[in-house]
């Protein structure tokens, strides 16, 4: 009896592994996928091996091994279609190695796994669709044709809509220039000056993860109201801006 329920307790063990846990998250949505076009934005905190898988605008994130992983950005700007006409996966940020082991147009569910064993790090990637809904039916999926005009106005972005679009492409700049696993904004407002009100400018700090601080600047962004794009953004160091040695 002893040994049946030694026996028992070590099939429990290897069906559960320990920290094999997961945490779910439903996508914010910031439009301005213009329809038939989509993206979603996906930022964890990865130290082992996870995976993510996004099915419609609902993810999990599965710690397969390591310390838990937990969720820093989900946003979309519509939800993950079902068997999207073309798709497309984009690794933005990360050190260790992360693969698209499930492709949505083959049920409707991505999933993305994570391995890095080298300490936590911070893991940015994009999924980014085509619903094919401009599309003639005759057409092969390969031949991709001029998107027609849409019959109605585009729906105008409010405020906080074009503000988040910004926030994400001054996130991506900092990455890019320096290195930073963290973006604090401390001050963002749309300019008030003649002929900019359709530009969003701010001050943010960038941390490099365990190393801390490495800096302050001002950020400016300008974005179409009307369709949810930046035109263009920009950051520079502040007096207080110090340099990383």
């Amino acid at each position: 009896m002893h040994r049946l329920l030694t026996v028992i307790a070590a099939v429990f063990v290897v069906a559960f592994p320990a920290g094999a846990q997961q945490s779910h998250r439903r996508a914010t949505l910031v439009g301005g996928g213009g329809g038939d076009r989509g993206k979603c934005t996906i930022e964890v905190v990865v130290d082992g091996v996870a995976e993510v898988e996004i099915r419609g605008d609902e993810g999990i994130l599965r710690n397969i091994s390591g310390p838990n992983s937990h969720w820093r950005r989900f946003q979309c700007t519509d939800p993950l279609p079902v068997n999207p006409v073309e798709f497309r996966y984009q690794g933005i940020n990360g050190r260790g190695r992360q693969d698209l082991v499930r492709d949505p147009r083959n049920g409707g569910v991505a999933v993305v796994r994570i391995d890095d064993r080298r300490g936590a790090d911070v893991y940015v990637f994009e999924l980014l669709w085509h619903r094919g809904f401009n599309r003639p039916p005759d057409r092969i999926p390969e031949r991709i044709v001029p998107e027609r005009v849409p019959e109605r106005a585009p729906r105008r972005f409010t405020v906080q809509q074009a503000v988040e679009v910004c926030k994400d492409s001054v996130r991506n700049l900092a990455n890019e220039r320096h290195r930073g696993r963290r973006v604090e904004f401390l001050n963002t407002r749309i300019d008030d000056n003649p002929g900019r009100n359709d530009w969003v400018i701010g001050v943010i700090d960038v941390f490099r993860g365990r190393e801390g601080w490495e800096g302050r600047y001002r950020f400016s962004c300008s974005v179409n109201f009307d369709t949810g794009r930046v035109r263009s953004a920009d950051i520079e160091p502040t007096r207080r801006e110090r340099n990383w040695r």
